[in-house]
């Protein structure tokens, strides 16, 4: 099963460390992949939830390990023929990746193969499930 930090967090939220680049790497070197927020605003990119935060390049969106959340359909405008693992919802109950993976709105378990994103809000089953999101990945070590 694939565990994904959700914006680094490992252990619970931290609001205030999350998206930043120090923060995804630390999740990154201890063996998770990570969601990450991304923005594009002004011919540029940007880590971070609500808004744009932190200045990122492609070249960091490349990790394999990352899971790409777009924030805005600029930012989903250009990543869409790029090598790079992303996607765009909002309350659907489930989007496709551009690596073909089901990524699951909290709530909406179990669906097969997908990717479970914060069961622990719903006590959702991930019997099934291909991946796991969450703020407290570790506990699904």
């Amino acid at each position: 099963m694939i565990l994904i930090s959700h914006r680094g967090n490992i252990n619970g939220r931290i609001p205030e460390k999350e998206n930043h680049p120090d923060y995804i790497q630390e999740a990154l070197k201890q063996g998770y992949d990570v969601e990450v927020d991304v923005w594009f605003i002004d011919n540029k990119f940007y880590l971070g939830h609500d808004e744009p935060q932190y200045k990122t390049d492609k070249i960091f969106l490349t990790n394999k390990h990352l899971w790409v959340h777009c924030k805005n359909t600029e930012a989903l405008d250009k990543l869409k023929f790029d090598n790079i693992n992303y996607f765009w919802h909002e309350n659907d109950t489930v989007t496709l990746t551009s690596k073909r993976n089901i990524w699951a709105y909290p709530g909406k378990q179990p669906i097969k193969n997908s990717i479970a994103v914060l069961p622990e809000l719903y006590n959702d089953n991930i019997e099934g499930c291909y991946g796991v999101c969450s703020d407290y990945i570790a506990n699904y070590k």
